[in-house]
């Protein structure tokens, strides 16, 4: 029988915890770390130590680091009545509430290792943006001295700023470490982390995440131009850029992007290879370099049986080379208006110096190009506003959301199109529309899982979006999320719409050439032309409306005071009281257990007493149980081969000492006779 209580049990391991699991051996029986064991098996291996030592400091760095392995101090609850509808009840992307990191620290039990791409859009400290650092958490000096493993002056003096609400760089770093820490916990060990951010806080970002990261993981620092002049914002230099950083968290990223249209366009050739290698484009053969290669000066004979001289030419492959590319047909010479012969090679779409590309199904790929480090081609921040006008018929909602197909321009480097996207810093919701949307062009199957703070909306800041959410929502206390949900499901039926309009439009067409008396051949061929067009967007409406355009929805709510207090206490004082929230305590506890939020525990009955299972768990969460009860959960497991429990997990607040005996006793009997082995957790 093992107690657990969840706000107890540190969300991440620390380095110490994390290097025991790795090496116990370097550990006695009282956990502490043996170093002299340490070093001499790191002399007998001849393993190069490092002398050189680089970090950033700053006075709330250990605060920050408790903070990251804090456990949670929340439950998190699901909305029930709106996860039920049709739309959402089968959806796999979420949209979560609250205080982002205690949405990570919950998230760690079953997204640890599973994200393949992360966005955010931080605060960037700017002075103007409202960033203030203003912890919730609270700590006595003696808590903190303790867990941070400083002195009590230090953990005065760290107390005293992280209450201070302050902007400065310290306290903007205090903020971000902890949740990056978690982050990159969550992702894949081939994920990629993607942090947009500006001048007031990119040199500090860079160093922060070199340190959790690692600077062998970093992958690149973008320039996005993102205005177009930079007007009177700034009293000395128009600043028309922001930054991006892209960090893996292990494995390299082979990024790829499609080829540009102007590239794409270039291929316009076809020969009787088309089906297998694509396009062609023509390259001359002449090496205009001033650099003199012995090897590529050769006699061509030309279709007329004229010579173009080796001593003339230099030519960009040696002559081997040149007599397979003739006889596979890949060489092509043209006369010009003078009738001088000119000598080109073929170079198909979907192969790499000669072979074809082919992925590791045998597919044949299509050729892609390297991200550029300077992004001048993409939307502006205007399009982000613009995006928002066409949603809620006026940009000022929301301001400064980031414009659609930058997200995209990061998700398309990634060169997959089944995977999660996390954006904890949701705002607008920018990227669940950037998903929804590439989802309905390529058919791919991305989930967007987002976080956003209940941050209230100042009327005074923001008189449009208060209103909106206020007298058009219906929502007495607007706030940033109502925002976020709402631009996700306006952006969804907005896809949908859209797609419409166009079938409409091309139907119009067709009508108004069909009501012609008489139709011209070009009207003939046009009308063809629309039909085919028709179909197709027919087949891309029919493709998009089994796309997973929903969402499912939960939210942060504190921890009652109650469950704040060690299990001795509760023990003690016999604080056997039922916490009514089912649906809080479910969905913390499946979470916790590795069971994914989108999916349904299935209720059980047992003889008049409600059960919850899935995956292997079974949950007792309610007052009522008795020994009846649980003869029928011990003859479900012998006569239904689907019902495997390995765990059961009772509240411990609803099942007295007395019953929690008699319920470890029965199973422990039951396991010796089958030769089970389920375990019993009371949980607090």
């Amino acid at each position: 029988m093992k107690q657990e209580k969840l706000n107890e049990i540190p969300t991440v391991l620390s380095k110490m915890e994390q290097l025991k699991q790795l090496f116990p051996e370097y550990f006695d029986k009282e956990g502490n770390f043996l170093i002299e064991k340490f070093n001499k098996e790191i002399n007998q291996n001849n393993i190069d130590i490092s002398k050189e030592t680089y970090s950033l400091e700053w006075l709330g760095k250990s605060y920050a680091k408790v903070l990251a392995s804090e456990p949670v101090r929340t439950f998190l609850k699901e909305n029930k009545k709106w996860n039920i509808q049709e739309k959402n009840k089968n959806s796999e992307n979420l949209l979560i509430k609250g205080d982002n990191l205690e949405v990570l620290k919950h998230l760690i039990g079953t997204y640890e290792n599973e994200i393949k791409m992360i966005y955010i859009d931080p605060p960037y400290n700017t002075g103007n943006d409202g960033f203030l650092y203003n912890d919730t958490r609270i700590f006595t000096i003696t808590e903190l001295q303790k867990l941070a493993g400083v002195s009590s002056e230090k953990a005065k003096r760290i107390l005293n700023f992280v209450n201070s609400k302050s902007n400065s760089h310290s306290a903007w770093l205090t903020f971000m470490y902890p949740r990056l820490y978690i982050a990159k916990q969550l992702l894949k060990d081939d994920g990629v982390i993607f942090v947009s951010i500006d001048d007031n806080e990119v040199a500090q970002l860079k160093i922060l995440m070199d340190e959790i990261f690692g600077e062998e993981n970093f992958a690149a620092q973008l320039v996005w131009r993102k205005k177009a002049g930079g007007g009177n914002d700034s009293s000395d230099i128009a600043i028309e850029h922001e930054y991006i950083l892209i960090y893996f968290k292990q494995e390299i990223i082979n990024f790829k992007l499609p080829l540009k249209p102007e590239t794409l366009n270039s291929y316009k050739y076809k020969d009787e290879k088309y089906n297998l290698l694509g396009p062609y484009k023509i390259k001359d053969l002449n090496d205009f370099s001033l650099s003199d290669s012995k090897g590529l000066h050769y006699d061509i004979i030309t279709p007329d049986g004229s010579i173009l001289k080796g001593e003339e030419h230099q030519w960009k492959c040696n002559y081997e080379t040149f007599k397979k590319r003739l006889k596979n047909n890949r060489i092509i010479f043209k006369q010009n208006k003078n009738k001088i012969w000119k000598v080109y090679y073929k170079i198909y779409l979907n192969e790499e110096k000669g072979e074809i590309k082919k992925d590791d199904k045998g597919n044949i790929l299509q050729k892609k190009r390297n991200p550029e480090s300077i992004l001048y081609s993409l939307t502006l921040n205007k399009d982000g506003n613009k995006r928002i006008t066409e949603l809620f018929k006026d940009g000022t909602i929301f301001k400064y959301s980031k414009p659609i197909n930058l997200i995209q321009h990061f998700i398309k480097m990634i060169n997959q199109n089944n995977f999660i996207v996390l954006d904890f810093f949701a705002g607008s919701g920018t990227t669940a529309d950037a998903v929804m949307q590439l989802n309905a062009k390529d058919g791919g199957n991305r989930k967007f899982m987002l976080v956003q703070l209940p941050e209230p909306i100042d009327p005074k800041k923001n008189k449009t979006a208060y209103n909106f959410v206020k007298d058009e929502l219906k929502i007495e206390n607007p706030t940033i999320f109502n925002i976020t949900k709402e631009r996700i499901i306006r952006s969804a039926k907005k896809i949908i719409i859209d797609k419409e309009k166009e079938i409409e439009d091309i139907q119009n067409r067709i009508s108004k050439i069909n009501s012609k008396e008489k139709q011209t051949k070009k009207d003939k061929e046009k009308l063809i032309e629309l039909e085919n067009l028709l179909t197709k967007k027919e087949t891309e409406l029919k493709n998009i409306s089994q796309l997973d355009l929903g969402f499912k929805e939960f939210e942060t709510i504190p921890i009652p005071n109650k469950n704040l207090q060690n299990i001795d206490e509760i023990i003690e004082e016999n604080l056997f009281e039922e916490i009514t929230d089912t649906n809080a305590l479910l969905t913390t506890w499946k979470i916790f257990d590795g069971i994914k939020l989108d999916e349904e525990l299935k209720e059980m009955d047992f003889n008049g007493y409600k059960g919850y299972y899935l995956e292997n768990n079974l949950y007792l969460v309610n007052k009522g149980f008795n020994l009846n009860n649980l003869a029928s959960i011990l003859e479900k497991i012998d006569e239904d081969i689907n019902f495997i429990p390995s765990k059961i997990v009772i509240n411990g607040y609803a099942f007295e000492s007395k019953m929690q005996r008699e319920l470890y006793e029965s199973l422990n009997n039951y396991n010796k006779k089958d030769l089970n082995n389920i375990e019993l957790i009371i949980r607090y």
